[in-house]
């Protein structure tokens, strides 16, 4: 889960969120079957933005 790493890193990196809030929303695209980092944090990071 290389991918998942990768975009929860830059999510809190970039918002300063909660981690866990990051790694579980993150971890429902995943399993819905998103695995480009680039659109895993994208999309995290309009979630979480709000």
């Amino acid at each position: 889960m290389d991918a998942q790493r990768i975009a929860v890193d830059a999510i809190v990196a970039l918002t300063d969120c909660d981690r866990d809030a990051a790694v579980a929303f993150i971890r429902k695209l995943y399993l819905a079957g998103v695995r480009d980092p680039k659109r895993l944090t994208f999309k995290g990071l309009q979630a979480l933005r709000g």
